[in-house]
C-alpha cells in the first residue's frame, strides 16, 4: 500500500524530450481554441433545451435562459480549480497536466487514476467534438444544396439512441449488412484524419492553424453576438429560469463541456518558455475571456428564440434560422466548423502529450514517449489517438459522452484542488512562483464546487464512469504497477524512433 502512494519528487525542469518554443500569447490562444468550441457550438442547447429519452423520459431539466446564470456558476468553479492549476503548473512545468501535479503530491495510485480520467477529458471528449463538428458540417453543406444520405452522416448509436423520431428512422432506411443497419458518421472521421495530419507535422505548425481558427471563430461569435442582438424579443426571457436551480444546476453539469479545454494549457508545459511566468497567465486569462464570452452568447441566443426551440446539434445557427436570417445562420455554421477544428486539434495535441509524461514514468508502453526526429513530436501517440477517435467517431452518440467526459474532468479538478492543498502542508518551503490567494478557502471550496457540479449529472454518468475506471485499474495492476519507473528505479529512454 505504500508503494501505492509513493510521490514523484518535484523537478522544475526536465532535461529529456519536448523543445520550449510556447509564450504567454501562444498559452492563452490555445486556451480559446480549446474552450470555444463543441461546448458553446453544440451543448449549449442541451443545456437550456434540456434532454429527454426515446421513450420522452426527462433524462435533465433544462436551465432555460437562465442558463447565463450556469455559466457564471461555472467560471466561479472552474476559476477555483484553475488557481490551483496555475500554482502546480508554476512548480511542475512538465508534461502530464493534472496528472503529473498528483503524481507529485497524491502518489502513484491516484496518478494513474487521474491520467486515466483525462483520456476521457482528452480523447473520448473529441469523440464529441467530431460527432458535433459533423452536425455543423452537414448543416453547412445542406446551405450549399448538397445533402448527403443521414446513414452517412449519423453513427450507429447517434440514431438508435436518438429522441427525435425523424433520426431514428434512419436505422430502418440505411442499407443492411447481416441485419443491421450501416449508420457510419463518415464527416466526423474525416475531419480527425485532417487534424491527425497537421498534428504530425509538429507543434509550431499546430499552434498557427489553432490561432488562425481562433481568430475565425472570435468574428463569427463577434458577428453572432451583433446580428442576434437586433432580433432579440424580450419574451423569449420569460420565465427566466423554468426548472428552478434544478435546471441551472443541470444545466451546469451538462454545459461543463463548454470548460473543459482550459487545463489543455497544462499539457503544453514542456513546451513552454518561462512555464513559472506563463503557464499561469495563459491559464487563467484564457478562462477569464472564455466566460466572458460565453455569457454574451448565452444571453443573445436564449433572447433570440424560445429556449426550446435550441434543442439539437447546432443551436447557434439553428436560433439564427428560426428568427429568420438564413445567411447568418450559414454563416455561423461555417464558423462552428472552424471552431471546433480547433478543439479537435487541441484536445487531441494535449492527450499524446498526457500519454508522453505516463509514459516516461512507466505506466504506458514505450511507445508512448517515442519522439520524431524532425519535428520532435511524440508521432505514435498522435496516430494512435487519431484512430481510436475516428474510429469511435463514425459509430457514437454525443450527449451521453459529454456526461462521461464531465465527469472525468471533475474528478481531475477535485484531485488538482486536493493536491495543492496537500503539497502545501507537506512541503511548505518549496519555490512557487504563483501562489494560490487564501489558499485554505480556495482550494476546500473549489474542491466543493466540483463535486456539485458532479451531482447535477445523471445516473448513466456515473455508471459509465464506474466502468471506465475498472477497466483503468485493471490495466494499471497489470502493467503499470510492474513497469513504474518510481518503483523499479529503471528510467524509460525518450529517444528519437523513426
Amino acid at each position: 500500500m505504500t508503494g501505492l502512494f509513493s510521490r514523484k519528487p518535484i523537478a522544475e525542469e526536465s532535461s529529456r524530450g519536448l523543445v520550449r518554443s510556447l509564450g504567454a500569447g501562444d498559452l492563452i490562444m490555445l486556451a480559446i481554441g480549446a474552450v470555444i468550441g463543441a461546448g458553446i457550438f453544440a451543448s449549449l442547447g442541451t443545456a437550456a433545451a434540456g434532454e429527454t429519452g426515446p421513450g420522452g423520459e426527462v433524462i435533465r431539466a433544462g436551465a432555460g435562459p437562465a442558463l447565463i446564470l450556469s455559466f457564471i456558476l461555472l467560471g466561479v468553479v472552474c476559476g477555483l480549480a484553475a488557481l490551483c492549476y496555475a500554482e502546480l503548473a508554476s512548480m511542475i512545468p512538465q508534461a502530464g497536466s493534472a496528472y503529473a501535479y498528483t503524481y507529485a503530491t497524491l502518489g502513484e495510485l491516484m496518478a494513474w487514476v487521474i491520467g486515466w480520467a483525462l483520456v476521457l477529458e482528452y480523447a473520448i471528449g473529441n469523440v464529441a467534438v467530431a460527432v458535433a463538428w459533423s452536425g455543423y458540417f452537414t448543416s453547412l453543406l445542406s446551405g450549399w444544396g448538397i445533402f448527403l444520405p443521414g446513414w452517412l452522416t449519423h453513427g450507429y448509436f447517434q440514431v438508435t439512441l436518438a429522441s427525435d423520431p425523424a433520426i431514428r428512422a434512419l436505422a430502418e432506411t440505411a442499407p443492411q449488412f447481416a441485419g443491421f443497419p450501416i449508420l457510419l458518421n463518415l464527416p466526423a472521421f474525416a475531419i480527425t484524419t485532417a487534424v491527425t495530419i497537421v498534428l504530425l507535422m509538429g507543434v509550431k505548425e499546430s499552434i498557427r492553424a489553432n490561432a488562425v481558427m481562433v481568430i475565425i471563430k472570435l468574428l463569427v461569435l463577434a458577428f453572432f453576438v451583433v446580428v442576434g442582438a437586433g432580433h432579440i424579443d424580450p419574451d423569449n426571457y420569460k420565465p427566466f429560469a423554468p426548472n428552478g436551480f434544478r435546471g441551472i444546476h443541470q444545466g451546469a453539469a451538462i454545459v461543463f463541456f463548454a470548460y473543459i479545454g482550459f487545463d489543455a494549457i497544462s499539457t503544453a508545459a514542456e513546451e513552454t518558455k518561462n512555464p513559472q511566468r506563463n503557464l499561469p497567465l495563459g491559464i487563467l486569462g484564457g478562462l477569464g475571456v472564455c466566460t466572458l464570452i460565453y455569457v454574451i452568447v448565452g444571453v443573445v441566443a436564449t433572447g433570440l428564440v424560445p429556449y426550446q426551440q435550441l434543442a439539437g446539434a447546432d443551436p447557434l445557427a439553428r436560433a439564427l434560422e428560426i428568427a429568420g436570417l438564413p445567411t447568418a445562420s450559414w454563416i455561423v455554421a461555417a464558423g462552428a466548423v472552424v471552431s471546433m477544428t480547433a478543439v479537435l486539434l487541441v484536445f487531441q495535441y494535449g492527450q499524446t502529450r498526457i500519454f508522453f509524461g505516463m509514459g516516461r514514468d512507466g505506466l504506458l508502453p514505450r511507445w508512448s514517449t517515442k519522439i520524431h526526429p524532425r519535428t520532435r513530436i511524440p508521432h505514435i501517440s498522435t496516430i494512435l489517438i487519431g484512430v481510436v477517435v475516428g474510429i469511435g467517431s463514425l459509430i457514437a452518440e454525443e450527449n451521453s459522452i459529454y456526461d462521461l467526459v464531465n465527469i472525468g474532468t471533475l474528478a481531475a479538478f477535485f484531485l488538482v484542488c486536493i493536491g495543492v492543498l496537500v503539497l502545501r502542508m507537506r512541503q511548505p518551503e518549496l519555490k512557487r512562483p504563483f501562489r494560490v490567494p487564501m489558499i485554505w478557502l480556495v482550494a476546500p471550496l473549489g474542491a466543493l464546487a466540483c463535486l456539485f457540479t458532479i451531482a447535477g449529472l445523471p445516473s448513466r454518468a456515473y455508471q459509465m464512469f464506474g466502468w471506465w475506471m475498472a477497466a483503468g485499474l485493471i490495466f494499471y495492476f497489470v502493467y503499470g504497477y510492474r513497469n513504474s519507473v518510481l518503483r523499479t528505479g529503471r528510467p524509460v529512454a525518450v529517444d528519437e524512433w523513426e
